[in-house]
């Protein structure tokens, strides 16, 4: 290219097509091609999870329960399957804490509900947002129980109906903690039971899991911690910004692996199998929930359809053999809540990786740790991200003044081209090299403010992710009429400011001589501003800042050099 200005054109061009086609892609329900997730092959078969290698043999999973409660999918519970609670004993217990509210059934004592009574619905703000739930609309919930390690009988699992031990249902005031036990009775010669403990201003939970060899011969069980989940993206997602919802792995081996539900569908999983370290989650925008077990606990990993749209992920781990009368316990961890970085990173290793920056991480966890620094100080999110893009162009000063100074003065010199172009024009060959010269006469590089841009483009694509990403900033308000930067502007105030600051950056740069590129080059800042009527308003914001701060120094660095501003308005005819 022989023109900045047309080098910048169709870097911003290719930009905004691919942005725009990653965005069609998913709104049809396809693989979003900008940042795919990572996935592979060989997933295990749906109908049956082989178990630890060091039990010695294979062992069946039992179905995750269907909102029935009745066996779901091809698998079966090992040698049958236990009495199914009657309607008249399975109850549905709600605990709750400060900040979370669990419902359990007590079908083998799993963790059916979740509120988070900090985070308000989306579409219903005096409703709490759910996460984990089984309703005829959807299925998420985290299920664990026992199976055989040699293809023995049928152990309690999340199947076998339970009794809940008499307990505090809600945390009180001036109690930190709180306990609900459920007891299965004996299965196989083996009884149960399960302790989950909430504390206070946690989104954690530990589980313990206490299994007692009630048989007169030893036992060697394994236990299954799995999340179920339907494979419906959540509801009210924007179709305009792709965020991914589904099972995850992380291992310290082959670290945060993330697979999409058609994947294991159509068994294209390639993750690690076994480990003694790590986590399995379900992801979604925001919210995540993870199953955690300590490190150095040998366990196998699992990703499988269960029934038509369910989906489990899981780990199986077995059990040192357990002498008749005695009792083995295990210790677990489950997480459900924010996808908050702090808290994240204090659970387990790689945990915070379930808020996914995809390829750009490495840049955008310190952007996310000075927007939350400058949101220590500032308390508005909204003001913390205009402190925090004017630090950045405060950092990019002297790239962006090369970069403007290099179109100032092809802007100086442009009549002289244009009047070369048109007298040349039927030599291109001799104006290519008059051009040449011109440039190599008044000191001009075409190139010049090319690189300086293309350097600060990754930032600030990073920069987007950790906004989109960022759950601080549902429900939260900037001034007026914005009162949640994670939804778009009620009112597409912000959009339109951001169009018509795209569109002024675009008069202040000379027009192309070639009237394809002049349309161009006001069609795409056009185009480009439209996807932005459906982003949320705190990633409009933020293009905003940058814009108006990007027309002031251009404004003054024209002007320094001796190149007065000047508003090049379009012309299609």
């Amino acid at each position: 290219m022989n023109d900045i200005r047309r080098t910048i054109l169709w870097v911003i061009f290719g930009f905004s097509m691919v942005l725009l086609w990653d965005q069609w892609q998913v709104h049809n329900g396809q693989k979003p091609t900008f940042f795919p997730s990572a996935t592979g092959s060989n997933a295990p078969a749906p109908a049956a999870v082989t178990g630890s290698t060091a039990s010695g043999g294979a062992a069946s999973l039992p179905a995750p329960a269907a909102v029935s409660g009745t066996a779901a999918g091809a698998s079966a519970v090992p040698g049958g399957s236990p009495a199914a609670a009657t309607p008249s004993t399975r109850e549905r217990l709600v605990v709750g804490t400060d900040v979370l509210t669990l419902a359990f059934d007590t079908e083998g004592g799993t963790i059916v509900g979740s509120e988070f009574l900090k985070f308000k619905d989306m579409d219903s703000q005096d409703k709490n947002f759910v996460l984990l739930d089984q309703s005829p609309a959807r299925v998420y919930v985290a299920q664990s129980g026992l199976i055989a390690g040699n293809g023995g009988a049928v152990l309690p699992n999340h199947k076998t109906p339970m009794t809940a031990l008499p307990g505090d249902r809600q945390l009180k005031e001036g109690q930190d903690q709180l306990q609900i036990r459920f007891e299965s009775p004996e299965v196989g010669g083996v009884k149960l039971v399960k302790t989950y403990t909430l504390r206070r201003g946690a989104y954690d939970v530990a589980v313990r899991h206490d299994i007692t060899n009630t048989s007169t011969a030893p036992v060697s069980p394994q236990l299954y911690l799995q999340l179920v989940r339907d494979g419906n993206k959540p509801p009210g997602e924007s179709s305009f910004y792709s965020t991914f919802t589904g099972p995850a792995i992380y291992t310290d081996a082959q670290k945060y692996q993330k697979v999409e539900f058609k994947d294991i569908e159509n068994n294209k999983v390639d993750v690690e199998k076994q480990a003694s370290n790590g986590y399995v989650a379900m992801v979604q925008h925001y919210f995540a929930s993870a199953w955690i077990l300590a490190d150095g606990i040998k366990r196998d990993l699992f990703l499988r359809k269960v029934d038509n749209n369910l989906y489990a992920a899981g780990m199986i781990t077995p059990l040192d053999s357990i002498a008749p009368g005695a009792t083995q316990a295990v210790e677990s961890k489950f997480f459900v809540g924010p996808q908050q970085e702090k808290t994240l990173e204090s659970l387990a290793t790689g945990l915070e990786l379930v808020k996914d920056y995809g390829w750009l991480t490495i840049l955008a966890k310190p952007l996310y740790w000075l927007l939350d620094r400058l949101h220590s100080f500032i308390q508005n999110w909204g003001w913390s991200i205009v402190a925090l893009v004017l630090l950045l162009k405060i950092a990019f000063y002297w790239l962006n003044a090369k970069a403007y100074a290099s179109m100032a003065k092809m802007k100086a010199v442009n009549p002289k081209i244009m009047e070369m172009r048109e007298r040349l024009k039927d030599k291109p060959q001799e104006m290519q090299q008059a051009m040449m010269k011109l440039y190599k006469e008044e000191k001009v590089n075409p190139m010049g403010g090319c690189f300086p841009i293309m350097v600060q483009i990754p930032v600030f694509i990073a920069l987007y992710w950790v906004l989109l990403s960022s759950v601080e900033m549902r429900n939260a308000p900037w001034i007026l009429w914005i009162k949640d930067l994670s939804s778009p502007d009620p009112y597409f105030i912000l959009p339109v400011v951001m169009a018509l600051t795209t569109l002024l950056q675009t008069a202040l740069n000379p027009a192309p001589p070639d009237p394809m590129q002049a349309k161009l080059m006001w069609f795409m800042p056009l185009i480009f501003s439209v996807m932005f009527f459906f982003f949320p308003a705190g990633l409009v914001l933020y293009w905003i800042t940058n814009n108006i701060l990007s027309i002031a120094q251009q404004w003054v660095i024209n002007i320094r050099m001796g190149v007065p501003p000047q508003f090049n308005l379009p012309k299609f005819k």
